[in-house]
């Protein structure tokens, strides 16, 4: 799958990403980090930035500049591409929306097929008082 059709990032632009977020919470300036990785800031810079697909000794070199292991740098990476993720679903289901297009189990509009996202309880048309209640009460019951 593409990742560029879905805004969702690669690996590598996720691991750099992460990279200048962990350098900047540090107050490390570019060229310090690369000189202490032994690479160049140009280098670095790409790396940064998602440019470079870099090897795992060359990750661990840059990691290691920044006082974190792979395991730390991976799970960073991995964290950035789950939120992508969720966003990207989350504008397509705002853009579904927007067209009108049916979500799973509801209808829009006024159709004679619309679907109640809260449907009556089958057994909350009376409680032992008598009061009767409906499935959008109980809903509101239990979300407080």
């Amino acid at each position: 799958m593409d990742a560029s059709k879905h805004n969702l990032p690669l690996w590598r632009e996720a691991v750099g990403e992460a990279l200048r977020e962990k350098r900047h919470e540090l107050g490390r300036r570019l060229v310090d980090v690369a000189g202490d990785a032994g690479v160049s800031p140009q280098y670095l810079s790409e790396l940064e930035r998602g440019l470079k697909d870099p090897s795992s000794e060359m990750l661990d070199a840059v990691a290691g500049a920044l006082g974190l292991d792979a395991a730390e740098l991976g799970f960073r990476a991995a964290a950035r591409l789950r939120r992508a993720t969720r966003e990207a679903a989350l504008d397509s289901l705002a853009a579904a929306v927007r067209r009108g297009d049916a979500l799973p189990g509801i209808a829009l509009g006024g159709s004679a097929h619309t679907v109640d996202p809260l449907p009556e309880h089958p057994l909350s048309s009376a409680d032992p008082t008598g009061t009767p209640w409906s499935g959008a009460g109980e809903a509101f019951l239990l979300a407080a």
